[in-house]
């Protein structure tokens, strides 16, 4: 499989004071579904950001499609529009997503920048609110907005663009059950139409539902390991390591006893 996506040896801090990334070398193939997974503040959003060309790293090389994201190579007007458009990128916080006037601005505002022309653009946002149900809301100031309808409009605003690759930064934070449903089920028929999806996350029962195959920040910012779904999820050892489950101590009379206690085991028919 061709590599989308691929980062080599990437250090990377805020003010040379507080550490991120350390040494970071990893790829991604086009239609993969990905998930960098680590507890908070081991710099996951930060991977996602470098990947994106939004934060540039202290050293270290980023490559979009075998080229370089260099500022030299981003000064190209070309290439930059192929970047922004080929790229999704899905915020953690979503007021940091929305700033148009209305949920229909929103969805307009990437087509805009692409220079879609009119007749393009109603019809793209008309498809994407359709989608993701949120017609309703079209005429709807983003303040106005549940905490998961703001997660669909902002996620509906990086759909406009059609990207090949989405790059969401946990994406299920805060949802509600149905709302978080929703979302894993347009993840995956996102995924199964061929788009590359990459995660941040701290939720393992969403990369055990994707499946995907995962890398594993650990918290001195290092890539402590990469494998599939299933080999990370089960090695019960190198989660505890890393602060993504805990011990569950249980008292039983005078006797304590205690194990781990994975939060990410579901009922699954593959």
């Amino acid at each position: 499989m061709k590599d989308i996506i691929k980062v080599e040896g990437i250090r990377f801090g805020y003010s040379d004071l507080i550490p991120a990334l350390d040494d970071i070398s990893l790829s991604i193939g086009e239609g993969d579904r990905f998930a960098v997974i680590g507890s908070n503040g081991t710099g996951k959003s930060s991977l996602l950001k470098i990947m994106n060309g939004l934060l540039k790293p202290s050293r270290g090389r980023v490559f979009f499609r075998g080229r370089e994201l260099t500022e030299g190579n981003l000064s190209d007007g070309a290439f930059l529009k192929h970047c922004r458009s080929s790229m999704g990128f899905l915020f953690q916080d979503s007021d940091v997503q929305l700033f148009c006037p209305t949920v229909r601005d929103e969805l307009l505002f990437g087509p805009l920048q692409l220079e879609m022309d009119e007749q393009e653009r109603q019809q793209r946002v008309s498809d994407i609110m359709a989608l993701l149900e949120i017609g309703h809301l079209a005429d709807r100031p983003s303040f106005m907005l549940s905490g998961g309808e703001k997660k669909r409009v902002a996620i509906a605003s990086v759909l406009t663009m059609n990207p090949d690759i989405l790059l969401l930064d946990e994406p299920t934070g805060g949802l509600d059950p149905r709302t978080r449903s929703f979302l894993m089920g347009l993840l995956v028929a996102l995924s199964e139409a061929g788009k590359t999806v990459v995660i941040a996350t701290h939720d393992l029962s969403l990369v055990s539902e994707l499946q995907c195959r995962v890398a594993v920040l650990s918290e001195e910012h290092r890539l402590e390991a990469i494998g599939s779904a299933d080999d990370i999820l089960h090695d019960l050892d190198l989660l505890l390591k890393v602060n993504l489950i805990h011990e569950h101590v249980h008292y039983h009379g005078r006797e304590i006893h205690s194990h781990l206690h994975p939060h990410h085991l579901i009922h699954r028919h593959d």
